[in-house]
């Protein structure tokens, strides 16, 4: 009978803001939101010759085809609207302030006799210009929600049919 496992637990990245970090995050965001406005361009593009083909044959579905393509145009821009205004909340970070920028995975060891509660302790890394400056132990894993994470990941959740 085995008398350690090894379990994951999430990691909260914190960073505290300067002027370097709100200059990396405004041109992240307006990566994402150029890789966007690729998508809907290259989805008009393919679309257009393929709807104007199916009309000869199918009429009916080529105007169903034509709804599908609309709809997942609005949600590319739903998505770029989200990103810009992001971008906009960067603008308005005061410096030296804490932004979570994400999460990542660690691993910890329980061993028979551990406390659990101290086992699952978040943790968080703090950076400052991407150098490590502090780690903390908080009680309980906390998650960050969406609405506390500064980063432009709307982009890579948003993919083509």
């Amino acid at each position: 009978m085995p008398d350690a496992v090894t379990i994951k637990r999430d990691v909260i990245l914190r960073a505290i803001v300067t002027e370097q970090l709100k200059e990396d995050l405004d041109a992240e965001f307006g990566r994402a939101v150029d890789e966007i406005d690729q998508q809907i361009t290259r989805l008009d593009i393919g679309a257009r010759q393929y709807v104007t083909d199916l009309q000869r044959s199918d009429i009916q579905q080529a105007m169903a085809v034509r709804q599908q393509i609309e709809g997942e145009k609005r949600r590319l821009q739903q998505g770029k609207d989200e990103l810009i205004q992001r971008r906009r909340q960067v603008e308005g970070l005061e410096v030296g302030a804490e932004i979570i920028r994400g999460t990542i995975e660690s691993h910890t060891e329980l061993k028979v006799g551990d406390n659990l509660q101290t086992a699952l302790r978040g943790i968080e890394v703090v950076l400052k210009d991407d150098e490590v400056v502090e780690i903390r132990e908080t009680e309980g894993g906390i998650v960050p929600t969406p609405e506390e994470e500064v980063a432009p990941e709307v982009a890579s959740e948003i993919e083509l049919p």
